[in-house]
Formats: C-alpha cells, structure tokens, sequence
C-alpha cells in the first residue's frame, strides 16, 4: 500500500510538471484570437492577388472566435462587400471602408459620403491613400501621379473637405501611407474638426516612418498607433518584433493596435498571422492583459464597439 501510494504520488507529480512544461511552452497560444478585432485584412475580390477571400476568411475568423474584421482595399470601397459577407457569416462583425487613392478619386468627400450611406451602415474606414500618396510614389522613385493631401505644409482644401465628411459621419479616420509630417497634419486637422476615431496606419513601416516621438505626439492627440505582422515577415518585412516591442513600450499599450496586414499570396492566413503575432510579443515580455488590450480592447474602440 505504501508503495502503491508513493507511485501514485509520483505519477501525480509527474503529470503536474508535463502540464506546468505544457502550459509555458503554450502560454502564448493561450493568448486566444476570442474577441480580437483585425483592423487591417486584405481579402479577394481584389485586382491583385490575395490569399483568401472575404466570405472564407470571415468563417476562419469566426471559428476561431474573432470579433471582427475590417476589410481593406486599396482600390475599391469595401462597405457593400462588407455587407454582403456579413449576411453569409453573422456570427463575426464584419466592416468595409474606403481608400483614398486614385481609383476613387483621390480626396473625393462624395466618395467617402457614398461609402458612408452604403446598406448596413458597415463602411466604417477612410484611409488617406495609400498606394497612390506622394510619399508612396517617392519611396519607389516613380514619376507616376500621386494624390496629393499637402502643399507647402498645408492641407489642401479637398483634403479638409474629406475629413469634414469623416466627421460628419463618424467615421474612423486611417493616416495611410502618407508621410509622418503629413499624418500628423491630417491628426491635427482632424482634432480640429471634431473627429473622434483616428489612427496611424502602421506608423513604422515604409513610406510613413514615424520616429517614436511622432507616434508618441500621434497617441496624445487621441490617435492608436497600429502595428502589423505584415511588416515583420515575409517580402515586406522592416523590422524585427523586438523594435516593435520597443516603440509600443514607448507610446503605451493604451494608445497601441495590432492587426495582421495579411491577405498576400505566401504569407500566413490572417488569425494565423496574427496567433503568431501574439505569440512573439508574449514572448518578448508582454502579458496577456497587455496583448488583449492592443488586440481587443483598443480596435473594439477604435470602431465604437461596446
């Protein structure tokens, strides 16, 4: 009886320890993608390639318990897919938005009004340009036109109508991938005008580069500061997860978001993407109070989520 006693103990003691090994091996995976908001996913339809398309990835969002995505396109509105997508999968959040880039347009405020009124309500996005900004073609050294948002350190009036029509709307207001002086023009202007949901959109990569003292003056202005795996990984990738972790200890985890960027042919589907997201910062000393914030709390914000 002692014998057996004393095996049963042992055996005890051993399934405790596999578990213990087990649990910190996995504590990152236990960094759940329940309730995380993707602010940044690019999904076919597109007019270049993508990985997945918008009604699959809602249901691989959903099974994995997601709460919402917001769909982007650098082309074309994304509210009525959106919309269409959400019928077909109800059980996530599903949001669309417009990209100011030349295909619309450029600062078009019609667009964005159309956009806005478009069935569901679901358009919730305007990015500044992306593709198409003058930062965007300088950086690739192209002599191909541009949209312009700025001339001679001011915002030019189509630029101030754009956002008066986001304002009107209540809209969420994405910098794009305007230069850092420039997306601290339009955060201003912004404020000005009485916008309420702002944010950089991934504020270290290229063409924007925002120095850490830009993000933190972006943050004080109301604005989240958003970091995407796309920018660690794959062809795309600038920096490693540690300058990432550097530059959100230096803004704060309260005025920080982080999304995928996935949708490209080769790189991870977005919840894997961003599961291993998660994992690396846990990794890199981020609790997971801290990571849901950034991932969750902040997003669900952003889009005026309860």
């Amino acid at each position: 009886m002692t014998i057996g006693n004393g095996f049963m103990k042992m055996v005890k003691a051993i399934v405790l320890a596999c578990s213990a090994l087990l649990c910190t091996a996995a504590e990152a995976d236990c960094q759940s993608l329940g309730g995380v908001v993707d602010i940044h996913v690019h999904t076919a339809p597109d007019s270049v390639p993508r990985s997945i398309d918008a009604i699959d990835l809602a249901k691989l969002a959903e099974s994995k318990g997601m709460r919402a995505i917001v769909l982007k396109n650098h082309f074309e509105p994304t509210a009525s897919v959106a919309y269409l997508v959400h019928k077909v999968v109800p059980g996530i959040e599903v949001f669309g938005g417009i990209d100011l880039n030349l295909s619309v347009g450029g600062m078009n405020p019609t667009a964005v009004e159309k956009m806005a009124l478009t069935t569901g309500g679901l358009g919730k996005f305007v990015w500044m340009a992306t593709y198409d900004t003058y930062a965007a073609v300088k950086a690739e050294k192209g002599q191909r036109p541009f949209v312009a948002v700025s001339r001679e350190g001011e915002l030019l009036p189509e630029t101030k109508a754009v956002i008066a029509m986001i304002a009107k709307y209540h809209l969420v207001m994405a910098t794009g991938h305007n230069s850092s002086e420039e997306s601290l023009m339009l955060l201003r202007e912004a404020r000005r005008q009485g916008v309420t949901h702002l944010v950089v959109t991934h504020a270290m990569l290229t063409p924007i580069h925002m120095t850490v003292g830009q993000m933190q003056e972006a943050a004080e202005m109301g604005a989240y500061i958003e970091f995407v795996y796309n920018g660690v990984i794959g062809k795309s990738r600038e920096f490693d997860l540690a300058d990432y972790a550097k530059a959100i200890r230096a803004v704060g985890v309260d005025r920080c978001i982080l999304s995928s960027d996935m949708g490209q042919v080769g790189n991870p589907l977005h919840p894997d993407g961003l599961q291993q997201f998660l994992n690396g910062l846990h990794e890199l000393g981020f609790s997971k109070e801290d990571i849901e914030q950034m991932s969750k709390v902040n997003p669900a914000r952003l889009l005026g989520l309860q």
